[in-house]
């Protein structure tokens, strides 16, 4: 089926659709509120940097808690997770409306009100991204992704410029409104929301459990590293065109706010374009040239900008940079998505949305530094500069192409019967699995045992050796801890169908007569003057 027509068929979807929709009005007013804040802060200070600010103010909170969004969007209802987030934002919206109609904002004021909402984006983005994999099928994943971005700045070509007339109109202060408004829908569409709540057969994992596990799966997962290494390097050095933008208006242009707001709907007009292309670039080139692509377009934009001083050099600009910027950001999405399974997939978005967002907070501080010190269009060079430099590390550091990867769960291990009457958090639990390796096939097992180390260690094993019996070298030993017996449950419904293969290649090599002998020990550390632990009837099992 063509990309297009799966696209147009998510529609069909109710809860896609309504959801979209809402977010539709919810990204309005996100917009508009931006152009508000910006703007409001060119009135307030001259400084350069505290206009940059601006940006920083509302990335900066991504970076800073979407981890912690991401185990809430993985150990929580995603459901009530963005409905607090949303319900949080419009207060803060009302509150920052009040104060800007009542003329009580400073500089430093008005960058507290925009860090919290920047607070509330950062909660609802890893449980809005996740959902969508709750919502639609892996197969219209991509679709979705991309239906997202293109209603994203299909308001980006609108909301900026009206953003940027209703401050020339009625200033700041109604642009802050329009934004509190627009959250009643979406709240609305999330309330009358009936998602299926999986049944959990497993306690909740603990926050610091949660978290750890979250940074090991990435960790562990080249992939992954490498897509959010490449989004760190475009957020950081792109991000440089949206916190500039108003003081390329101001001192290059000689625009006012409507200009500002007019260019910005340049840029979303841009990633529309960007949007309706990305199924085809993807079909037609690897996702490095694409990614490649992307870094170098949007460096020929910085370098337009920096030069141009007039209107429609600098749209031309900008419709460009918006189509990279789109192009890029929902290639490394939906790569995360594709390459991780569901029970992580929160904490995958949260550190993918941390090193892009963080990028973007930093870059956002360094250009408004550079461009007080040395003037808006030095700096769009040094940006452009920048964003060929990321395009080269593509050369070492290339996004992956394969996304096709089973991650559904294996579903094959059986909780064996315990003679022993362990409760879920006895422990620490030590594993050893005996295998008879011949001679003439230790190296394939030594490198398939390197691809299980690093699966073993990605879904919570730890300590893990590989050992070899001195006197019968034939026989291998693999051993990892758990710190309970729960984990230990939990570590192998981590395992996926992609997950197979390697153990599967294991079982080939081994030479016994039966199945790899496993040995399940509980460690204790002490010796009591009477076992702490009752038996209790039942058979034991070697299946691992």
């Amino acid at each position: 089926m063509p990309q297009s027509t799966s696209t147009l068929t998510l529609f069909r979807n109710q809860t896609f659709r309504m959801l979209w929709i809402a977010a539709l009005a919810s990204n309005f007013g996100g917009l508009v509120q931006a152009v508000g804040a910006a703007w409001m802060m060119t009135s307030l200070t001259q400084s350069q940097s505290m206009v940059a600010l601006v940006q920083s103010s509302v990335t900066l909170p991504i970076m800073i808690f979407s981890l912690l969004a991401g185990v809430f969007a993985d150990n929580f209802d995603r459901r009530k997770v963005m409905l607090i987030a949303q319900s949080f934002m419009l207060v803060v919206s009302i509150a920052l409306a009040i104060m800007a109609y009542e003329g009580l904002l400073s500089p430093w004021l008005l960058l507290g009100f925009t860090f919290l909402i920047g607070c509330g984006t950062a909660l609802h983005n890893p449980s809005w991204q996740a959902s969508m994999g709750d919502i639609v099928s892996r197969e219209e994943l991509s679709a979705a992704v991309s239906l997202n971005s293109m209603g994203f700045n299909l308001m980006r070509s609108i909301g900026p410029a009206a953003g940027g007339a209703i401050v020339a109109i009625a200033g700041a202060a109604a642009a802050f409104t329009v934004n509190a408004f627009s959250y009643v829908g979406i709240i609305t569409a999330l309330w009358f929301w009936r998602p299926g709540t999986p049944q959990r057969r497993l306690p909740r994992e603990r926050m610091g459990s949660a978290f750890s596990a979250g940074l090991r799966y990435v960790a562990m997962s080249p992939n992954l590293m490498k897509v959010i290494f490449r989004g760190f390097l475009f957020g950081l050095s792109a991000i440089a065109i949206l916190a500039l933008l108003p003081l390329i208006v101001r001192e290059l242009l000689n625009g006012g706010a409507f200009v500002y707001g007019v260019l910005l709907g340049c840029f979303g007009m841009g990633a529309v374009c960007g949007a309706l292309l990305n199924a085809r670039l993807r079909a037609l080139f690897q996702n490095e040239r694409i990614t490649q692509a992307a870094f170098i377009a949007f460096a020929v934009s910085s370098i337009t900008l920096a030069l141009s001083r007039n209107y429609a050099f600098s749209g031309a600009a900008l419709l460009l940079a918006g189509g990279s910027w789109v192009i890029a950001l929902s290639l490394f999405n939906v790569t995360v998505q594709l390459s991780t399974p569901r029970w992580v997939v929160g904490r995958a978005l949260a550190l993918y949305q941390t090193g892009v967002f963080g990028g973007m907070a930093g870059g956002s501080w360094a250009w408004g530094a550079i461009a007080e010190n040395f003037g808006a269009d030095r700096a769009m060079f040094v940006a452009a500069a920048l964003l060929v430099l990321g395009a080269l590390a593509g050369l070492s550091v290339p996004l992956p192409d394969s996304t096709d990867l089973d991650l559904n769960p294996l579903n094959i291990f059986t909780e064996p019967a315990l003679r022993l009457d362990l409760k879920q958090r006895s422990g620490p639990i030590m594993i050893m699995v005996d295998y008879e390796i011949a001679q003439e096939d230790v190296t394939e097992f030594l490198a398939v045992m390197n691809a299980r180390r690093r699966i073993r260690i990605r879904d919570g094993a730890q300590q893990w050796a590989l050992l070899r019996d001195l006197e019968n070298p034939d026989v291998w030993t693999e051993t990892y801890h758990v710190p309970t017996w729960v984990e230990y449950v939990r570590h192998h419904e981590r395992r996926t169908q992609a997950d197979a293969e390697s153990y599967e290649r294991v079982l080939k090599l081994h030479r016994g007569s039966e199945r790899p002998k496993v040995h399940r020990m509980i460690e204790r550390q002490a010796i009591t003057l009477r076992d702490d632990t009752p038996l209790k009837d039942g058979p034991d099992k070697n299946t691992e």
